[in-house]
């Protein structure tokens, strides 16, 4: 049976409000996230990434109240990330209305958490958002940042990638911070060689800027896209992105 690419909206916020940057800067204000999950709900949208892109770097838990409201407007799968790193943070999120829990610095500084939480609440639960980005040091050319691309880790990606799965993560969120906000296309490199070595879905982030590349990205092994400033600034619709896909042989929903 052939799987349905899902076509995902993201939602980065700070301080309670959906921001945009390139490469993670020059962030500015889109909206509000509760108008907009209910926007992306309506429009078709798959599913709906809410992270929360401080909560690492301040060392402070998501803004559960922004959460509770976003969950409480869309009846799609909901994603939440940001200052998750330990068990009990996964538990609140839960009950805040997610339905899967990303992971990112707190799974580098301890990847045994990712045991942890997938032991507790099962692996389907539990997303792997690796930020990666081109470096010459490490052996794949693809290295692991954190808090919000601000640190290099020294981490060979793919390794990463491949220990996380191993560990228990149902699902790795690729973002690729040279192309992030760029809307000059996925890393499609990136995305092949991070399918060649995990067996569980992969999520392509960063750099879609019209209809076609996210076509791109699920020939080159993507299971699911994402986007944000597209589908936040108008210039692509998540209905345009479906018909894209179905046009080029892949399934959608």
């Amino acid at each position: 049976m052939t799987v349905a690419i899902r076509v995902i909206a993201c939602l980065d916020v700070d301080d309670g409000r959906v921001v945009k940057g390139v490469n993670f800067e020059r962030l500015r204000d889109v909206g509000d996230p509760v108008q907009l999950a209910r926007r992306y709900d309506a429009e078709g949208a798959d599913e709906l990434t809410f992270l929360d892109i401080t909560a690492s770097k301040d060392r402070r838990d998501t803004v559960l109240d922004v959460v509770r409201r976003t969950a409480e407007q869309v009846f799609i799968p909901l994603t939440v990330g940001g200052g998750v790193r330990q068990v009990a943070d996964v538990d609140t999120l839960l009950r805040a209305g997610a339905d899967k829990v990303a992971i990112n610095t707190g799974a580098l500084e301890r990847p045994e958490v990712v045991a942890e939480i997938a032991q507790r609440f099962g692996r389907q639960v539990l997303v792997l958002s690796v930020d990666a980005r081109r470096s010459a040091g490490a052996p794949s050319g693809f290295e692991v940042t954190t808090h919000g691309g601000s640190i290099s880790t020294g981490v060979d990606a793919l390794e990463w990638a491949s220990r996380g799965t191993e560990l228990g993560a149902g699902e790795i969120l690729l973002n690729a911070m040279d192309a992030d906000g760029t809307q000059q296309g996925f890393d499609l490199e990136l995305i092949t060689a991070i399918r060649a070595v995990v067996h569980v879905p992969v999520i392509a982030s960063g750099g879609a800027g019209q209809a076609a590349d996210f076509p791109a990205a699920a020939t080159a092994g993507a299971d699911a896209v994402l986007a944000a400033s597209v589908f936040h600034d108008g210039l692509v619709s998540i209905g345009t992105v479906k018909l894209s896909l179905a046009h080029a042989g892949h399934p959608v929903r």
